[in-house]
């Protein structure tokens, strides 16, 4: 699997194209999230990268982090139903368009100016490289679960 990065602009339009190909009905090929929840949930990691959500990490996931830190960036895909951390669960029902826009705004908005250069809770130092590449792979990830 080819990682692209986020900041390419050509990159991230087809990112936007691929969402708004979704719609209210479209079906998890994977997972127990709808597709109004996927989308809310794949704006957490976004939101981390501009600083306007914070994480925690307990004491097994801060060891943990730096060592599969490299597996959010590199070529080997995400496993279907891998466990998400709990700041990122979306539970309650969503409404479709509003979550498909916040997330369309935040592709959008993502660019090297509007990331923190903080370290990230549990996998410490991010370079615009690693973040880039880990936010696409997420989305991705998502899309490929909706059939988009």
């Amino acid at each position: 699997m080819e990682v692209k990065n986020l900041f390419d602009p050509e990159v991230k339009q087809d990112i936007i194209s691929r969402i708004n190909k979704l719609n209210p009905r479209s079906k998890a090929l994977w997972g127990k999230m709808n597709v109004a929840q996927m989308l809310a949930h794949s704006q957490g990691p976004i939101a981390v990268a501009f600083g306007t959500m914070q994480i925690k990490g307990n004491l097994l996931l801060k060891l943990l982090g730096p060592l599969i830190k490299a597996s959010l960036y590199n070529e080997k895909p995400y496993k279907e139903g891998l466990p998400t951390h709990k700041s990122y669960v979306v539970a309650d029902e969503k409404n479709f368009s509003d979550e498909q826009q916040k997330l369309i705004e935040m592709v959008e908005r993502f660019s090297e100016q509007a990331i923190i250069s903080t370290p990230h809770p549990i996998f410490g130092r991010m370079t615009n490289e690693h973040w880039g590449k880990s936010l696409w792979k997420h989305l991705d990830h998502h899309l490929r679960q909706f059939g988009a």
